[in-house]
């Protein structure tokens, strides 16, 4: 049985590394490559904040090529939709015969509409394979098996500030006020992944300072230790 390629949408996060973990375990598809927006200027993750040394030390990792989709810092959905098209069709020459990619979005049914929409009109397929998860399951499955991630985004609308730079563990989960998504899938915070069972070794990542921006998002920067 032949598997059909797919192309991953990595944040740089938990649950991008988990739905790649997940992906892996299935016979019928294998996972060739890694796409991820990057804020040109800011040279990071975009919404995420993480480096992009940090993103290709995890590309690394994973054993995985990643292919970026630069966007500027005040960028409009149509802006968006430019660049992750011209990154689709790098990737389609990358990896011919490429058509298919998946997303670890967890139960927004309106993203993963959106996302839909977008990825039919580009002539491309998608999968979720998270899609539906109890989040405070899923959350304790990951931890249990082996990934180690921390707080690298929050949005202090929804979560106290001194929450970024936190692992994100089993004393997190418990300190999370009541309303706050197990996984952070309301936007409320954003990891950076640095171990795993789909990562080859550990990242070396040291934790930098703490910086508000846009007076809402508090940003922990990681660093790789030399």
């Amino acid at each position: 049985m032949s598997r059909t390629p797919v192309l991953l949408s990595w944040s740089g996060g938990k649950d991008a590394a988990w739905a790649l973990h997940t992906l892996r375990a299935r016979d019928d598809v294998e996972v060739v490559g890694l796409v991820t927006t990057i804020t040109s200027g800011y040279e990071r993750i975009s919404m995420q904040g993480i480096r992009v040394d940090v993103l290709h030390a995890q590309a690394r990792a994973t054993g995985l090529e990643v292919i970026e989709a630069r966007i500027p810092a005040a960028v409009d959905n149509a802006g968006y939709e430019t660049a992750f098209a011209e990154a689709l069709q790098r990737a389609q020459q990358r990896w011919p015969g490429l058509s298919t990619i998946a997303f670890g979005d967890l139960f927004l049914a309106d993203i993963r509409a959106w996302r839909e929409s977008l990825c039919t009109r580009l002539g491309w397929r998608t999968l979720f394979p998270l899609f539906g998860a109890d989040t405070a399951a899923l959350a304790r499955t990951m931890q249990a098996g082996g990934l180690r991630a921390a707080v690298c985004c929050v949005d202090t609308r929804q979560l106290a500030a001194d929450v970024a730079g936190r692992d994100f563990d089993a004393a997190l989960l418990t300190a999370l006020p009541a309303g706050i998504d197990p996984c952070g899938e309301h936007g409320e915070f954003h990891t950076c992944v640095f171990d795993g069972p789909m990562f080859s070794a550990p990242l070396p990542l040291a934790r930098g300072e703490t910086v508000l921006r846009d007076a809402r998002f508090a940003y922990t920067d990681f660093e790789l230790r030399a």
